[in-house]
């Protein structure tokens, strides 16, 4: 069994690491290559940067965001917001990304996951889905969270995978920020019908959460930001403590 990933997520607007409760009420919470470095020494596996706000003026500055990044960490980083053509994958590829995350893009126009997939390998296509319990039904979401789509989050989870995504980043808009654990059930029904990894996002509150994910969720990776920037959580403590639950951790 592979490995699971502990990942820290930056949120960046304008220049800055934000964070918020439920996609709203955003704080500051540092700089986001001084915290990716400091991560990267702690034993984080990967990063996470999405570029929440993604004008078009804002992804030329997240390309030398990008660059500082990469020069300033060791360890694979994902970089996501205002992805919409291959030209956008070309840059922050160029610019020292490892992966890129596509969201809402790859929902209103599919056929972006087959054409990074074919020009780029399925490891760099990470597709991100924001979803919410609708009427008994997770339903995804576009832009940040803003607009509900009829997509289905399952449906659309194996039809990323078919279209060649290489992984899965599912941020459950309910538990967003909200620390009391991650949606394992819907977690579980996911790494149960992919054959692609399935990252866990929103619901870290404590070291249990983690743990809870991925005996139950059955999760390849955690994903959390909160309890990492506001130094809640030290990520080698939650490593030592997931080995000694019996969780395989890098």
């Amino acid at each position: 069994m592979l490995a699971k990933r502990i990942i820290p997520c930056l949120d960046v607007k304008d220049g800055t690491t934000v964070k918020g409760v439920n996609f709203v009420n955003l704080r500051d919470a540092g700089n986001p290559v001084e915290l990716g470095a400091e991560y990267s020494r702690q034993g984080a596996d990967e990063l996470v940067y999405l570029d929440i706000t993604a004008s078009h003026e804002g992804r030329k500055t997240f390309t030398e965001l990008v660059k500082k990044v990469a020069a300033n960490i060791n360890i694979p980083f994902t970089v996501g917001g205002g992805i919409n053509e291959l030209a956008d994958v070309e840059r922050l590829l160029n610019a020292g990304a490892d992966k890129i995350s596509v969201n809402s893009a790859a929902i209103r126009c599919p056929e972006l996951i087959d054409e990074i997939a074919k020009n780029f390998g399925s490891q760099v296509c990470v597709v991100a889905i924001d979803a919410n319990m609708d009427n008994s039904e997770w339903r995804c979401y576009l832009n940040g969270g803003r607009i509900p789509t009829e997509k289905r989050l399952l449906d659309w989870a194996v039809e990323s995978e078919e279209r060649g995504a290489g992984e899965i980043l599912f941020t459950s808009m309910m538990h967003d920020g909200v620390k009391e654990g991650y949606a394992n059930e819907a977690l579980s029904v996911l790494a149960d019908k992919l054959h692609i990894p399935v990252i866990a996002s929103g619901g870290a509150g404590k070291r249990e959460h983690f743990r809870d994910t991925f005996l139950t969720g059955k999760a390849d990776a955690a994903l959390a930001a909160s309890v990492f920037h506001f130094g809640e959580i030290k990520i080698a403590d939650l490593k030592q403590y997931l080995r000694k639950e019996h969780v395989n951790v890098r």
